[in-house]
């Protein structure tokens, strides 16, 4: 099926897949590109409309991306968002330069031409979402929106379909980002008929034709509702072709594997195969510390247990993951664009250069609450889609520094006390992930009128959309008394409870 599209350059922004989420919300289909694709290839996938990401370089850097210039004359309406516009407002002549004072986070910005068809529904005074360092200034661009360090945070060309904001109107903390969106697809004159159920059908084919007719496909199920996702997706795409291999690592939450076993046994039956690989795990993190080493033994020690398994199943040559765009976009650049390493995730940035299988990932470019959505147009129970977001290191990255048995100990009960509890004070699932953390810290402690040397747990509450930002979830303080208060008189070895009240960025959600 042919869609209306809308190409996205990625010109290195950790929010440009935001930016295709915020389009395919809107019923429109958007296809993320590298930044360096020439105007000819671009006029060839005929789209509606084009988006410039933003980025973390600055334009007068020395090897700063560019874009080939000709792509502003497609005829078709161009939207800069933040190094998208200045690289924009530099390929048509104007000046870029360091602006007196830099703006990141919330920032109010005010609208200076209501008549604007790209801010057309946003009021006089909104709250947008800023990040940069740098100004524009450019003959035949006319600003439409303004803050007080910021006199171009909007503008569009006098004559030509071009339009840029300094903001990010992907990202949920501008107010009125989405409507900012939904204008410039106006503009572009998308009839919005794009639905999930066309994912679902287009990652069936995808799959099929990858795989062909004899591949046998290994899955790797944790349990959680990407894996879950992936494994219903090839499911229906191969059906017995696919093998489902759940491994405990030995970094698992309380009852972890019991309860993956009793729900997927009933799905996979003789397709599912649990493997006890804890030792090998653990041996190789004992005496690490560093959070990227970790990462990266982890995703090795996972792929050896997957090619071992694998080597029982005749014809495995494919692995299924349930890798979503923040794993990506947090490792590598997903597009080939100049994005920044955050961290490795351990089916991403930590997989061996000799994989030894061809990865099937479906939901890649997805992200957490699109995956939730597709697997309930799958019809997956909702007891699986709602289910925590887990990280694949599981809790080797919520203990900092060394991981070994007697830690994991005390982090497994500490973790549960904080997930029973505001799961009972949440039913309207109203907080987006939350779990504790164990850190390297000791600290006196009296408890019974005894002097107690022990360690210290961080209880991590947030609320997302798309755990590509996050900010800290104001938590009832009774709430916080009481898992305080279990935490420290049911766990043995933590005397101190502290509540994160950081936001990402400047923080990531998980502590490594």
């Amino acid at each position: 099926m042919a869609h209306e599209t809308i190409l996205i350059l990625d010109l290195g922004s950790q929010y440009t897949q935001l930016i295709a989420r915020r389009i395919r919300e809107a019923g429109v289909f958007s296809q993320i590109v590298r930044y360096d694709i020439s105007a000819a290839d671009a006029r060839a996938l005929a789209p509606k409309g084009i988006v410039l990401s933003g980025g973390p370089a600055s334009v007068y850097a020395e090897h700063a991306p560019q874009i080939d210039v000709e792509l502003l004359d497609l005829g078709v309406p161009v939207l800069g968002i933040c190094y998208g516009l200045q690289i924009m407002t530099k390929a048509l002549g104007g000046t870029v330069s360091p602006s007196e004072a830099r703006e990141y986070g919330r920032t109010t910005c005010q609208i200076l031409a209501p008549d604007s068809p790209l801010l057309r529904g946003v009021p006089s005074e909104t709250t947008v979402w800023m990040s940069h360092g740098d100004r524009v200034e450019a003959a035949g661009l006319r600003a439409t929106a303004s803050t007080p360090h910021t006199p171009f945070a909007a503008v569009e060309h006098e004559s030509r379909p071009l339009y840029g904001v300094q903001f990010h109107p992907e990202v949920v903390h501008s107010v009125h980002g989405r409507q900012i969106v939904e204008n410039f697809l106006d503009l572009c004159g998308c009839a919005r008929d794009w639905q999930m159920t066309d994912l679902i059908e287009e990652a069936i084919a995808t799959i099929r034709a990858q795989t062909g007719t004899k591949g046998q496909v290994v899955c790797g199920l944790s349990g959680g509702v990407d894996s879950a996702v992936t494994a219903a997706i090839v499911d229906r795409a191969i059906g017995d072709r696919l093998t489902c291999i759940f491994v405990d690592n030995g970094l698992l939450r309380s009852n972890e594997r019991e309860e993956v076993e009793a729900a997927f046994r009933p799905l996979f039956k003789d397709r599912l195969i649990v493997i006890d690989a804890s030792e090998a795990f653990l041996s190789a993190l004992a005496g690490v510390t560093d959070p990227e080493v970790k990462r990266k033994r982890i995703g090795h020690t996972f792929i050896e247990v997957f090619r071992e398994a694998a080597a029982k199943i005749e014809n495995a040559t494919f692995l299924a993951q349930g890798t979503l765009y923040p794993d990506v976009i947090e490792s590598v650049s997903a597009f080939g664009g100049p994005t920044a390493t955050i961290k490795s995730h351990h089916n991403v940035g930590g997989l061996p250069e000799e994989l030894g299988f061809e990865l099937v990932e479906p939901l890649r470019q997805l992200f957490k609450d699109e995956v939730r959505a597709l697997g309930r147009a799958l019809g997956i129970a909702d007891v699986l889609v709602n289910r925590q977001p887990f990280p694949g290191p599981g809790l080797a990255i919520r203990i900092l520094g060394e991981v070994t048995p007697d830690r994991l100990a005390i982090l497994r009960p500490a973790d549960a006390i904080v997930r029973a509890e505001i799961s009972a004070a949440d039913p309207e699932l109203k907080v987006w992930q939350y779990f504790a953390a164990l850190l390297p810290v000791r600290s006196v402690g009296v408890m019974g009128d005894q002097r107690t040397y022990e360690y210290t747990a961080v209880v991590r509450a947030v609320e997302s959309v798309d755990g590509m930002t996050a900010d800290w979830a104001r938590l009832d303080y009774d709430l916080l008394g009481r898992m305080s208060n279990r935490i420290i008189n049911e766990v043995r070895g933590i005397n101190r409870v502290c509540y994160d009240i950081s936001s990402k960025p400047p923080a990531t959600i998980e502590w490594e």
